[in-house]
């Protein structure tokens, strides 16, 4: 693995390798998008060859921003690269949050998240394309049961989702 993510290394930004970033637990950035539909949200079943956290169920969709790419930019291009979904004048910024997790094989997550959400007027109108090499399924689900299925079957989901949840819901649905 060659991609080069930004992550502090005693107080300073740098580029560097994401798997050394997730070894040494390095604080990084990162971008998490929930596309919402009314009281639903769409979530996502991560590739079983991913590096981590295989076919775990997540958020609509997150990554890591390439080096002196903004959050935003990040954003769309990785809606579009995950989901194939090219839609972007509804995308709004939320709020930008750190978290620590472990996510197993002696890997580490330390973000700092620019979290967004994408609202859906129709999620029948939306064209989900997913890319195998990210994506296993997608679902959508509303937030009661998606914290319902969290509190009765974690194992089955990521840890930053679990996170997400239990301490940021406010500020990714400001509504609820």
């Amino acid at each position: 693995m060659h991609d080069i993510i930004p992550a502090w290394v005693n107080g300073k930004l740098k580029p560097l390798d994401k798997l050394e970033v997730h070894e040494r637990a390095l604080k990084h950035k990162a971008v998490s998008v929930f596309i919402i539909a009314g009281n639903e949200t769409l979530i996502q079943q991560r590739a079983l060859h991913k590096y981590h956290t295989p076919g775990l169920w997540t958020n609509s969709c997150c990554t890591h921003p390439h080096w002196n790419e903004l959050p935003n930019n990040c954003a769309i291009r990785r809606i579009n690269e995950e989901l194939g979904i090219k839609s972007k004048s509804n995308l709004i910024y939320r709020n930008q949050i750190e978290y620590k997790a472990d996510v197993g094989n002696n890997l580490f997550e330390h973000e700092l998240v620019d979290i967004f959400t994408l609202e859906i007027v129709d999620k029948k109108d939306l064209t989900i394309n997913i890319n195998a090499l990210e994506v296993m399924s997608t679902r959508w689900i509303d937030f009661t049961s998606l914290q319902y299925e969290i509190a009765n079957d974690p194992h089955k989901f990521t840890p930053w989702l679990k996170i997400y949840l239990n301490k940021y819901t406010s500020q990714i649905r400001p509504s609820s």
